[in-house]
């Protein structure tokens, strides 16, 4: 087995916001020469995570509106008491939403569902420039 880290720079939105990068992990998996293996997708930062969906227009509203009623913005947090930067709400959810996924791949292209893409999101109260690390495990 071989690992290869690497990784990208995305600019994002913030609140919750819903990233496509289905496509960079593909050039990366195509580009690494690997045949077979598994790409993990981490986001390195206390309030950003990344999952899969079905990347449409509805769920780019439900999903929001889903951590809006878990751990809503408008609430007290400890954290915010702390650091004063009214993000505590942004840890809470990417807490609940984990910062990696991995995803494994055979003749270099990704496993992934139909319908199926990977997303980025970043639940921090600000628009950030983000990074996104790909290590990738194969031959």
């Amino acid at each position: 087995m071989n690992i290869k880290t690497l990784s990208f720079n995305i600019e994002s939105n913030g609140f919750t916001d819903l990233i496509d990068i289905t496509d960079e992990i593909r050039s990366i998996v195509k580009e690494s020469g690997f045949k077979e293996g598994s790409a993990l997708i981490f986001a390195p930062g206390s309030t950003t995570g990344i999952t899969t969906i079905e990347y449409e227009p509805g769920l780019l509203k439900d999903y929001p509106a889903f951590f809006d009623k878990i751990a809503p913005s408008g609430d007290r947090y400890h954290h915010d008491e702390t650091w004063h930067d009214g993000n505590g709400f942004s840890h809470v959810r990417a807490a609940l939403q984990g910062a990696s996924f991995t995803v494994p791949f055979k003749d270099a292209s990704l496993l992934l569902g139909t319908w199926q893409q990977v997303i980025f999101i970043d639940f921090d109260n600000r628009s950030r420039k983000r990074n996104v690390v790909v290590q990738l495990v194969g031959e």
